[in-house]
Order: C-alpha cells, then sequence, then structure tokens
C-alpha cells in the first residue's frame, strides 16, 4: 500500500480534502485552484500528527488522560490540558516527518511564515472549531518545528477540550492538520463579510481594515475601520473611520510586536476608496465561486491584496 503524503502544497487540495488539511488548509487549496491570490504554503496533513502519535506512542496515553476528564470540573480540564501539552512539546519528530517540513519550507523561499492549526472536524456545522487553536505568525525556520507541535498541542487546550465534551465529540477521532504559509507583512489587514452579518442583507458586503497584522482585530484590542458597499448598484454606502493608536507588527528577528502608530496617520482612513472597490471584487469572487455567504480575512502589502482565509458566515 502507498503511504500517505505527510505534505501537500496548497495547488494540490481542495474543499473536499477538509479530512486530511482540515477545514483552514482545504479552503486555502480550493481558493488558490479558483485563481485568487492566496500567498504560497502548504498543508502539514493530519496524518503527519497521526503518524507522530503512533511513533511516539502518545495516542495510547493521550486517551488515557482524556479518560479522566469531567468537563463539569474545570481543574480536571486544565490538568489534562497542561499533561497532554507537555507530553505533546517533548516528544521528538521523527527525522521523516521534520525533513518533509523542512523541504517543504524551504521550497517557500521565505525567511517569515504563519503556522496555522486547521481541525479536521472544523468549519463544519456541528463543530465551529475556528478560533478555539493556535496559530503562529512570523515563525522563522529556527522556531517551525517548535510551532507546528504547538500547533498539534493546542487540538488539547482547554478550551478544545471542553468543547469537545460539551459537543459531544469527545469519542469521535478528531485530527489536526497545520497551514505553513508565507507570511504577509501587512500594512493594512482585516476581515470582511460576504452579506452583512447584522442585517443579512445579501446586497451588503461589510469589510473591517485596520493597521498591521489582522491579529489586532481578532484580538479585541484595536477597532478597526469599517466600511458598508451595496453590490448591486457596486458603492459604498457608509464608512466608520476609526482612531488606532497601535498594531501589531513584525520584529527584526521574527515573532510580532505592539508598535505605535504615529498620530498623522492614525486618524486617516486604512484604505483608500479605490482600494475599497477593489477589496470587493475579490470579496464577490470568492462568494460567487463558493455560492455561500463568506468570512474572509485579507491583508495588503505593497499595493496588493492577498485573501488568508475564507470560511462560511
Amino acid at each position: 500500500m502507498k503511504e500517505s503524503p505527510l505534505v501537500q502544497p496548497f495547488s494540490a487540495l481542495t474543499k473536499a480534502d477538509t479530512s486530511i488539511a482540515g477545514g483552514k488548509g482545504a479552503s486555502l487549496g480550493e481558493l488558490t485552484q479558483a485563481g485568487l491570490p492566496i500567498p504560497q504554503g502548504f498543508v502539514i496533513l493530519s496524518s503527519a500528527f497521526e503518524q507522530f502519535l503512533k511513533e511516539t506512542d502518545l495516542n495510547v496515553e493521550i486517551d488515557a488522560i482524556l479518560h479522566t476528564v469531567d468537563h463539569q470540573n474545570m481543574l480536571t480540564v486544565e490538568k489534562a490540558s497542561e499533561q497532554i501539552h507537555a507530553l505533546i512539546l517533548q516528544a521528538k519528530m521523527s527525522q521523516n516527518i521534520a525533513q518533509t517540513i523542512l523541504t517543504h519550507f524551504k521550497k517557500l523561499n521565505t525567511p517569515f511564515v504563519a503556522v496555522r492549526s486547521s481541525a479536521t472536524a472544523e468549519d463544519s456545522a456541528s463543530a465551529a472549531w475556528a478560533g478555539q487553536l493556535d496559530s503562529f505568525l512570523n515563525t522563522t525556520e529556527h522556531t517551525l518545528l517548535h510551532n507546528v507541535k504547538r500547533c498539534w498541542a493546542s487540538l488539547f487546550t482547554p478550551r478544545a477540550i471542553f468543547y469537545r465534551f460539551e459537543k459531544g465529540l469527545h469519542t469521535e477521532k478528531i485530527s489536526v492538520a497545520v497551514v505553513v504559509q508565507k507570511m504577509i507583512a501587512s500594512e493594512v489587514s482585516g476581515i470582511a463579510f460576504s452579506v452583512h452579518p447584522v442585517t443579512q442583507d445579501h446586497n451588503q458586503i461589510i469589510i473591517e481594515a485596520g493597521y498591521g497584522l489582522g491579529e489586532a482585530i481578532v484580538s479585541g484590542q484595536i477597532t478597526p475601520d469599517s466600511y458598508v458597499l451595496e453590490k448591486n448598484p457596486r458603492r459604498i454606502i457608509d464608512k466608520n473611520i476609526n482612531h488606532q493608536e497601535k498594531g501589531i507588527y513584525r520584529k527584526q528577528e521574527g515573532d510580532n510586536e505592539w508598535t505605535t502608530i504615529s498620530p498623522s496617520k492614525a486618524t486617516l482612513q486604512k484604505l483608500s476608496d479605490k482600494q475599497i472597490l477593489d477589496l470587493t471584487t475579490l470579496i464577490l469572487h470568492i462568494e460567487q465561486h463558493y455560492g455561500f455567504p463568506c468570512d474572509i480575512e485579507w491583508a495588503f502589502e505593497k499595493e496588493n491584496f492577498f485573501i488568508l482565509q475564507s470560511r462560511p458566515i
């Protein structure tokens, strides 16, 4: 029997590959196939995580620890999480897995990547894992393998363990893939909804934009600009410009830090009207491709927009 691959480039994946690439990985493959501007990358498939557990004999130990959990008692959840995290981070990744990951990393020809968890039960209606698992931005070759293990371990954060029991998924096989993607040094980034998330108006799009990396918006630590557009006729109908004093940017040697934004820039509109309309074209392309309303993460660097993620609203 042919050995299953451990890694696949985005160009080899589609939305049908959720079971091996997770929701995030499959979506990035699908968007790449659809010709959208996706930063290059690859997915460390769930088979790599499963092989790692098997080679280190951790699957038996993890199962035993999960059996001690009483999800009504948060202390047991936290203790189990701590024990499983320690086991995964201390275990040695085999030469085969490590080498395969590093070979694909070198092909990207970039010093910095984003490393994101992609649960194989992610973004399905029954289990919205988005936001449950970890991401590590501006990862270097030096921290890559460690951050991959941290993504694997994030399948067992207290929140993720509690969520499993709460949703009755603790007896189901849940695995995790890891997305490794060329890092965009976003000047501006944000999220967009191809349908107004509050009013459910299908003729309206909302774009949120902030300086620096999108994590600043996701963490709720800044209030982004918000632009409302009509699809037909295509026009901007409302703009809410917010003052932004700080943003998340890359440190020289990798990793991220909060940086103060100059007062003259802090009050400006983050995207020009033309840029807002250019981004709208990409959002509509994605919605038409999937045929349902989408929640999209985007970034803007050196006059180009990149799509980092899309999932159903």
